[in-house]
């Protein structure tokens, strides 16, 4: 499948448009063969063809970005469902990287007041690029903010308004071992949250119980290891209830959800 990828990145086609693709020209060959090298040195196939799908959207990404993941897609479900039926609902982005979580969450509930938030300077300049386009597209355009979402200050114009605060935040322990792709290639700001993976979310939890009005929603992703303790953190927390864990669709912990008591 990534052979095929990239040979249409290369052509300009569809992995169906190669079906019916009769030529390959040497300066095509050449350019799929070093791509080709490149993956087989286990650089990402998103950094090769400079682009990764989510949910309606193809967001641009490359060295510098976390690369969205297709089991963060259930999460920006989960949020829209919430959203369903509210006018203009205000949505905060915590540790947005590419974007993919409020823009498609922009994209697909047009109306609704998204902030992304992000602190990692270079993945930052890859937010502001996608939001840009996704505005250009006709999409409600985002705010995207320069912040780090354990900040006691950050947002504090929002405090008691949200309506849903969601995060794909770091929460891999610092001593696991990960795919040479993600060790050599995401961003560190964007992987590792200390040594159960936690650190960053105690911070967010202080955050979103902050931001989020009575009745709001709170959605973080996690490591398939944290089905049991990310939960167990929410709920000792004590700002929140209805705390509850979803699987992916491979069966494995993937996201924790809650609601905002008043």
């Amino acid at each position: 499948m990534d052979a095929e990828l990239l040979l249409g990145h290369v052509l300009g086609l569809s992995r169906a448009g190669l079906i019916t693709a009769d030529d390959v020209d040497d300066g095509a060959a050449r350019r799929f063969t070093a791509l080709v090298d490149q993956r087989a040195d286990r650089v990402p196939l998103q950094h090769l063809t400079g682009r990764a799908p989510f949910r309606q959207l193809e967001l641009a990404v490359g060295p510098g970005v976390f690369v969205p993941r297709p089991e963060t897609e259930l999460l920006a479900g989960w949020v829209l469902e919430r959203l369903s039926g509210l006018a203009g609902p205000v949505v905060v982005d915590l540790g947005a990287g590419s974007g993919a979580l409020a823009l498609s969450i922009a994209h697909e509930h047009p109306g609704a007041r998204v902030t992304a938030v992000e602190r990692d300077p270079g993945a930052i300049e890859w937010t502001r690029h996608n939001a840009a386009l996704r505005a250009a597209a006709g999409d409600t355009p985002l705010e995207v903010l320069s912040g780090d979402m354990t900040d006691p200050g950050l947002l504090r114009d929002l405090d008691g308004t949200v309506d849903v605060v969601v995060s794909n935040p770091p929460y891999v322990p610092d001593d696991a071992r990960v795919p040479q792709e993600v060790a050599d290639h995401d961003p560190p700001l964007a992987l590792w949250g200390g040594p159960d993976g936690l650190d960053v979310v105690r911070g967010l939890l202080v955050t979103a119980a902050r931001l989020l009005a009575p009745g709001g929603w709170l959605g973080i992703e996690h490591a398939d290891q944290q089905g049991e303790s990310l939960p167990a953190l929410v709920r000792a927390h004590g700002g929140f209830t209805d705390v509850a864990d979803h699987r992916d669709l491979a069966g494995r912990p993937r996201f924790t959800t809650a609601l905002r008591v008043g």
